[in-house]
């Protein structure tokens, strides 16, 4: 078990290290050099760069020491170290490769064709680099944080709330570099959006994920979801169709962010377990949006 769990901690910070150098390499060589600003922390260094000449690197690390502090406060410890190490190779990352290969890019911008190459490129790297940094259980620090907080406590999706956050600093980049490098950088944002949704354990766009889960430690997982989760859940008795066994299976519903913790823990307690992930679209009751708040909500949509 403890080899196991040394495995996956190693393959963690691996995510780390491979998704930050992924995301830097996409901001110092597509979208820095194109002037777009998909939002982000490296979105407004970017307009910080172009507009006043500060470093790029420097610029995002010294914007992510607070949010660091927040994230730590929020999310516990290990996640803030996590970020940390992913807010530090960023910067580290994006001055290497800027270093390499310069802070122009490696495509001829002059041409229309190479900006649109830019933008979308951009997109899509960034997108598996974040993506990737995410599923180990961490992000690369700046607005990512913003969005998980707001993913968490405003049970909306979390790329949605990537999307909403960038959307600032997209509109700050028109005022900047214009109306046609802000469109730029919607697509961009749009395209990391649905790039990052897919590579964070295939988490889709919704809030949570409910788990059925079978297993002979179910007592251990459950002290886990309770425990290390802070969920709850429900018990439900099963019955093997083949066997015509009863087995109690375990019925959790976790946000989308969780969801490889649980797997991994499942996976490491007990490897023979029975489980299934489903999108959940609307999560109501203690802790969560109430009923009356969802029906008063569409109730006026349906006014409208």
């Amino acid at each position: 078990m403890r080899e196991k769990i040394t495995r996956y901690t190693i393959l963690e910070y691996f995510y780390i290290v491979l998704g930050s150098f992924i995301t830097a390499f996409a901001i110092t060589v597509f979208t820095n050099p194109s002037k777009i600003a998909p939002g982000g922390v490296s979105g407004v260094s970017t307009i910080l760069y172009h507009a006043f000449g500060f470093d790029l690197s420097l610029t995002m690390l010294l914007q992510n020491i607070p949010l660091f502090i927040v994230g730590t406060l929020l999310f516990g410890k290990q996640f803030g170290l996590k970020s940390l190490l992913g807010s530090v190779l960023l910067s580290l990352f994006s001055s290497l490769i800027g270093s390499v290969l310069g802070y122009d890019g490696i495509l001829d911008l002059s041409k229309d064709m190479n900006v649109w190459l830019s933008c979308l490129f951009g997109g899509v790297i960034s997108g598996v680099g974040i993506g990737i940094v995410m599923k180990s259980g961490a992000n690369t620090g700046g607005t990512d944080i913003i969005a998980q907080i707001a993913a968490r406590y405003l049970h909306i999706p979390l790329g949605t709330s990537l999307f909403i956050v960038d959307g600032i600093v997209i509109l700050c980049s028109a005022f900047i570099f214009g109306i046609e490098s802000a469109l730029y950088a919607i697509i961009v944002a749009y395209v990391m959006q649905v790039m990052v949704n897919k590579i964070v354990l295939m988490m889709g766009t919704n809030y949570a994920k409910t788990c059925y889960i079978i297993s002979e430690k179910l007592n251990e997982i459950r002290d886990f979801v309770l425990n290390d989760l802070d969920k709850s859940g429900t018990l439900i008795e099963a019955k093997g169709l083949y066997s015509m066994k009863n087995r109690p299976m375990l019925m959790v519903v976790i946000p989308n962010q969780s969801v490889s913790r649980l797997t991994r823990m499942v996976h490491l307690t007990d490897p023979a377990a029975f489980l299934i992930i489903q999108e959940t679209y609307h999560v109501f009751g203690e802790g969560n949006r109430s009923m009356e708040e969802f029906v008063a909500l569409n109730k006026d949509v349906s006014q409208e």
